[in-house]
């Protein structure tokens, strides 16, 4: 196929590609229709690519002459491998899913086929996803969640799942938040405690944290200490897309009101602490860190890292070894040890891990410039104590501050 020009009007003006499927919208443009509808749906924009305008309108009109085009000239160059491009389904109208979520809400027999049924439309196009919020399926389904989360585990996972597909929008997140805010995030919970279903347990946690992400004030400082239990025991399973979203959740959620301590008292400090000395992910141990930095500004936070054996050295250990912004959040949790809870053992133990020696190292190189006037600051807060240990490289005693 490389080797055969394609006419420039059959190709995407966005991805460069053939068109299998093309659409014209509201400025006249026509587009391959999953590259037009990444670009509005997944990646937010309200434009069209080519013209800049504004797309008020978001409809999508198929081209069904240019279409029938592409298919003659496929069919032209069979010869030379092209194969014929399949006549597109057209999107699922809004009164087949609202037939679909009626027929689901009167017969508990037919739910899970209808749910099934509405997954295999969602996963038609970014249009069909559309249709169904139009049509109201998020909050069917996040109702079902809440209603079946008890007495039907296999129709809550198949909600779960479509739920999760649709990636309900912000608007649709802060209706259910503001309207079954508290009953939605209980069930969520729920399922993060007692589900058997590993891909369920990941579903609910991404979900929570889309659900915090746009919730209000008041909501964010009365989330319940269990929630913060569940978050870290996901955490301690270390499945992978979920921890992450377990720890962007507690980065969202920690600063406000008793958060801290609630996560605190889940034990959070103590599994970042282990997490931390196996992980090798960057993004994974940026987060970690960002969360321990913001625990550690509480007194039981820096008590449950001086109570672990590796605490402080696990964290001066990341100095460096991961990227300047995880460099930056080792160094403030060090400050806040140092600032609030250094008593003698745990100046002497600073010193015995090398965090003394890393941080005069901190001040050698290039970095961050609140870094090294943080470190600064470290060195000489606790000068009488450390300056002339036989702990730290002569390598580093000269650029220890005076």
């Amino acid at each position: 196929m490389d080797e055969i020009e394609i006419p420039s009007h059959f190709l995407c003006p966005i991805s460069m590609q053939l068109m299998r499927d093309p659409v014209i919208v509201a400025t006249g443009i026509t587009y391959d229709r999953e590259s037009i509808e990444k670009w509005l749906y997944s990646c937010k924009n309200s434009t069209c690519p080519m013209t800049k305008q504004d797309l008020s309108n978001t409809d999508l009109t198929p081209n069904h002459t240019l279409r029938r085009l592409i298919q003659s000239w496929c069919t032209l160059n069979s010869s030379n491998g092209i194969e014929r491009i399949p006549t597109p389904k057209p999107p699922v109208e809004k009164s087949q899913i609202l037939k679909l979520i009626k027929e689901a809400k009167s017969s508990s027999k037919s739910q899970i086929k209808c749910l099934q049924r509405l997954r295999s439309i969602s996963q038609g196009s970014q249009s069909n996803k559309k249709s169904l919020e139009a049509a109201g399926a998020v909050e069917f389904l996040a109702s079902s969640i809440i209603t079946k989360k008890n007495d039907h585990e296999e129709l809550c996972d198949e909600a779960l799942n479509l739920l999760y597909q649709l990636d309900p929008s912000d608007e649709d997140l802060k209706k259910l938040m503001n309207d079954e805010g508290k009953y939605f995030v209980g069930s969520l919970v729920q399922i993060l405690k007692c589900s058997g279903n590993c891909q369920s347990r990941v579903f609910a946690i991404m979900l929570l944290k889309s659900a915090f992400r746009v919730a209000d004030p008041i909501q964010l400082t009365n989330i319940k200490q269990e929630n913060f239990i569940e978050i870290v025991h996901i955490l301690k399973d270390q499945i992978s897309q979920a921890s992450k979203a377990a720890l962007k959740l507690l980065v969202e959620i920690c600063p406000w009101g008793r958060n801290r301590i609630k996560a605190v008292e889940a034990g959070a400090v103590l599994v970042l602490i282990e997490l931390l000395l196996d992980s090798s992910d960057k993004r994974a141990n940026e987060l970690m860190l960002t969360v321990l930095e913001q625990l550690c500004r509480t007194a039981d936070g820096r008590a449950e890292l001086l109570k672990h054996g590796a605490g402080l050295a696990i964290v001066s250990k990341k100095i460096f070894r991961v990227s300047q912004a995880a460099s930056d959040r080792a160094v403030r949790i060090l400050s806040s040890i140092c600032k609030f809870s250094a008593t003698s053992g745990v100046l002497r133990e600073m010193l015995q891990v090398g965090v003394v020696a890393k941080l005069c190292l901190v001040l050698q190189v290039e970095i961050n410039p609140k870094t090294i006037e943080r470190a600064n600051e470290i060195l000489k807060l606790h000068n009488r104590i450390w300056k002339d240990s036989p702990c730290i490289p002569l390598s580093l005693v000269s650029s220890y501050p005076v």
